[in-house]
């Protein structure tokens, strides 16, 4: 099988290899509080020399801007000289919306005062990481890096090119370590027997997951070091969005607007063409509030989402308190506010933490760890030390556990299926919207071929296929949608229009190119959506067994991103959850009535897995069900 080869995107953007600084004057420096060394197992460094704890460490803070809970940074404590260090990346950038780059931009100035506090400092850069870093270590003498290990595909590809420029570098005469750290509720050696479903997890995660780690004081920082200087917001944003190659500004600005936006414009369009103006309509037609972010609140981003909990860590667990004591009289502006955000955000039952929480979660500035404490020990406070199956608890402590238990269990799939050998394709992870989502490519040259699975399916559904289209000259790309397989399976309202957009960013964030779009059942109704919104994106598309509404004349106004859930489909979800576990063999093997070897043992058993995490397939059944959603028979 030919080498694995990271994307175009992960090779450096601007030669030479040399890092930007801010242009603005340094700020002043205090003395630094003496070293300390703490006590405590360290995840990080187990069985690290003495030889090594002695010289300097970077500890490189990508997604985990945070002091507290941090195994890396507990690591770094032991040694002499620690330089902590955020590179602002356009490739690492590129990932996030304007919004998400803002609550970066907040949380790294947060993060660069709790450093000071624990007698440190934040050294900020911008260009190549890996250019910053090989200058780092030589400046330092630096005889380790310190990162968080990576689940998605392009930024552990990110972390091999840093290895690898260090490995390459003829002047550098010493080898500086790469050590990656992660916290997880598990010994990920033993990781294939320790879990065979979700309820596992849910089982065994109270005994396990253990108490968050303080932040240790470090021992100092070099004063004559240029540490470089948080600059505005503004300033980030444009560095982020200033891609050198500007001929694809066109396909990249595809993602500009919402799938509600295109169908609607076109609509208004077919009745008054010369009346309406895409600049002066996007805020009307999105209906989207684009209020600033409220004074001296860690709710709301300039960006206009009022909804996501920004800031600093100490911020972020004054707003968690709130959520979790929604029950309670709570003083405070924040946590007030946080109640006034749980209507709106409550879409369905339990939705609320990850739709407040999500984007602190996805960049570090809480570790799951810590949350799981939090609601761990509001709820032994509340109900005389019963901590689980939180009968007793309030909806908001369930919805936090349930969130953190989903989001282990995608990270401990993703990480089985990146060490896993089986199968002759490899299994890649994507973020989309801070969700995992499984994918494959088999073939590294001709056109680009992206399959998509039906309802209730996964990428393996076409494992047999891969490698015979891509022996035909093709690239061939696979994905597991939202809410499937191996993708995780987020607390959301799932429509046609958001797996529509999540095709869209897959084709061009990940593939990069027009694609021939095959879809089989629901994922043809989809790939038809994808080609009929944004044709530029589909050299061509093929159709098996279509499902849904491919009606001449029928109205796209119906779709919609915002779907309500009445009861009786709630209900009727449950119902039919239930019965796909107990009939499911059998349902399954109907599908192949002429090759039924098709359905093995193997297939039965991933799909028995997928539909373990019951709490968030109940929204994505009710899709199936609802009187307003597709027709799939």
């Amino acid at each position: 099988m030919p080498p694995l080869i990271c994307p175009l995107r992960l090779r450096p953007l601007a030669p030479p290899c040399s890092p930007i600084l801010f242009p603005v004057p340094p700020p002043r420096f205090r003395r630094s509080l003496p070293a300390s060394c703490s006590s405590g197992k360290n995840e990080a460094t187990h069985g690290i020399d003495k030889e090594r704890r002695s010289g300097a460490a970077i500890l490189w803070f990508k997604h985990d801007l945070r002091t507290d809970d941090h195994p890396g940074l507990l690591a770094a404590s032991e040694h002499g000289i620690v330089v902590p260090l955020y590179v602002f990346d356009r490739r690492i950038l590129s990932r996030f919306s304007d919004e998400m780059v803002e609550l970066i931009v907040l949380a790294v100035e947060d993060l660069r005062k709790s450093l000071e506090e624990q007698g440190s400092n934040l050294m900020i850069r911008f260009g190549d990481a890996e250019c910053v870093i090989k200058g780092l270590v030589k400046e330092v003498k630096a005889t380790r890096i310190i990162a968080e290990l990576e689940l998605e595909y392009r930024m552990s590809c990110l972390v091999d090119t840093v290895k690898e420029t260090l490995a390459g570098d003829p002047l550098l005469d010493w080898s500086p370590d790469v050590v990656l750290w992660q916290t997880s509720s598990f010994d990920m050696k033993n990781v294939e027997d320790l879990l065979q479903s979700y309820d596992d997890l849910r089982r065994k995660l109270p005994e396990s997951y253990g108490s968050p780690i303080s932040p240790p004081l470090l021992p100092g920082f070099i004063e004559e070091f240029n540490w470089g200087h948080l600059p505005p917001m503004s300033y980030v944003k444009e560095f982020k969005n200033d891609t050198l190659n500007n001929l694809k500004e066109s396909w990249v600005s595809i993602k500009d607007n919402s799938a509600d936006f295109v169908i609607q414009k076109e609509h208004i369009d077919s009745i008054q063409p010369s009346t309406f103006s895409l600049s002066e309509g996007c805020g009307q037609i999105q209906n989207q509030i684009q209020g600033k972010r409220l004074k001296d609140s860690s709710i709301g981003t300039s960006e206009g989402n009022n909804n996501m909990v920004a800031g600093g860590t100490n911020a972020v667990l004054n707003a968690l308190d709130g959520y979790l004591k929604v029950m309670e009289r709570s003083s405070g502006d924040d946590r007030k506010e946080v109640h006034r955000r749980l209507e709106k955000t409550e879409t369905q039952r339990g939705a609320s933490f990850s739709a407040l929480f999500g984007a602190a979660l996805q960049i570090g500035i809480i570790s799951r760890r810590r949350v799981f404490y939090e609601a761990m020990k509001y709820e032994k406070e509340q109900n005389a030390g019963f901590i689980f199956p939180f009968r007793g608890a309030t909806a908001n402590v369930t919805s936090a556990f349930e969130t953190i238990c989903s989001m282990e269990w995608y990270c401990l799939l993703g990480k089985k299926s990146q060490s896993s050998s089986e199968g002759s394709y490899p299994t890649r992870l994507w973020r989309w919207n801070g969700y995992l989502i499984q994918y494959t490519v088999v073939g590294y040259e001709g056109p680009a071929v992206l399959l998509v699975h039906g309802f209730g399916a996964f990428m393996e559904h076409y494992r047999n296929n891969f490698s015979s289209i891509a022996n035909g000259g093709n690239q061939v790309w696979g994905i597991t949608l939202l809410g499937f397989g191996r993708s995780e399976k987020p607390n959301i309202i799932y429509t046609e229009l958001m797996w529509a957009e999540l095709l869209r960013d897959f084709i061009v964030d990940v593939v990069g190119e027009p694609v021939h779009l095959i879809g089989n059942s629901f994922g043809g109704y989809l790939v038809a959506i994808v080609g009929a919104l944004w044709p530029a994106l589909a050299k061509s598309i093929i159709l098996m067994n279509t499902a849904g509404f491919i009606i001449p004349e029928y109205s796209s106004l119906l779709f919609s991103k915002e779907r309500d859930v009445s009861g009786a489909a709630w209900f009727g979800a449950r119902i039919l959850l239930q019965f796909l576990r107990l009939s499911l063999k059998t349902t399954v093997r109907s599908c192949y009535p002429t090759r039924t070897e098709r359905a093995d043992d193997w297939l039965i058993e991933e799909m028995l897995r997928a539909v373990s995490c019951q709490l968030y397939l109940i929204g994505l059944f009710t899709l199936w069900i609802d009187k307003n959603a597709l027709h799939l028979a």
